[in-house]
């Protein structure tokens, strides 16, 4: 099998179209490519729907941490005190718990399959995450730029669109880019979880850990898999920047806050 034949074939193995029996022998680089980057579709899924809701529900969670009203201030502080209190990992294997016996009780079954318990678990995550993310940057906005909306006649939701939230993206951009980094690398824990892969259509880890059990080499499967995710990261890089630059445009060139990876060692 020639390599563009190969590609044809398992281009969109993970998905459920192509061939539907992995090779077996004689194994390419040109199959380690394929298979792991078809893999890979699954974890920009996981990370680009997990980064969208997650982003919402993180902009929430700041605002109901700063209320003054306890009882929408606790919910929220107890809520991301939870999830970055405890592993990410112990997290699926809870959560695939749960959802079982809601499958056994009738209640929301399809929340046991990975496409969507994962990402509810990873959704959750990284709400948390950024939550405090920004709940910090809401407490920086200087009390300047509040006291000059105020001379303006701003209240209420009016001064919080344009002038406080803004401000607020501004500062914690950069920390929240890499929170964005981190996701997309733990979505390769969701293999590793309770959410089973349907019909052998797993994510890129679930590819390079065949080709290493088949060749007992992981010296190929997994910096290949590596180079992809580095590819991600660049490309999410890329993009936050514009975001970033966006969000500064209004700022002297000097005084820009630049997005950096700074990666999380310990999470």
């Amino acid at each position: 099998m020639s390599c563009w034949e190969t590609i044809q074939a398992y281009a969109f193995r993970s998905l459920g179209y192509g061939e539907r029996l992995l090779p077996r022998g004689d194994f390419t680089l040109c199959q380690h490519f394929t298979l792991i980057g078809s893999g890979l579709i699954w974890n920009i899924y996981f990370g680009l729907l997990a980064l969208i809701a997650g982003f919402l529900l993180a902009n929430v969670l700041a605002v109901g941490k700063a209320s003054p009203r306890a009882w929408i201030a606790k919910p929220a502080d107890w809520f991301i005190l939870v999830f970055r209190g405890s592993p990410l990992f112990i997290q699926f294997f809870l959560a695939y718990f749960i959802f079982l016996e809601l499958k056994n009780a009738g209640i929301l079954p399809w929340l046991t399959s990975a496409w969507s318990g994962a990402l509810v678990v990873l959704f959750l995550n990284t709400a948390a995450y950024s939550g405090e993310i920004f709940y910090g940057a809401l407490k920086s906005v200087p009390k300047g730029e509040v006291e000059a909306a105020d001379a303006y006649g701003m209240a209420g939701w009016t001064r919080f669109k344009r002038v406080i939230w803004p401000t607020q993206m501004r500062l914690a951009w950069p920390a929240y880019t890499n929170e964005a980094i981190f996701l997309f690398h733990a979505t390769t824990l969701v293999f590793l979880s309770g959410f089973p892969a349907q019909r052998q259509q797993g994510d890129a880890l679930y590819y390079a850990q065949y080709f290493a059990d088949k060749t007992f080499n992981p010296f190929v499967p997994y910096p290949i898999l590596a180079f992809y995710f580095v590819l991600v990261t660049l490309v999410l890089i890329f993009l936050m920047g514009l975001i970033n630059k966006r969000l500064n445009r209004h700022l002297p060139q000097a005084t820009r806050t630049r997005v950096r990876f700074r990666p999380v060692l310990m999470r």
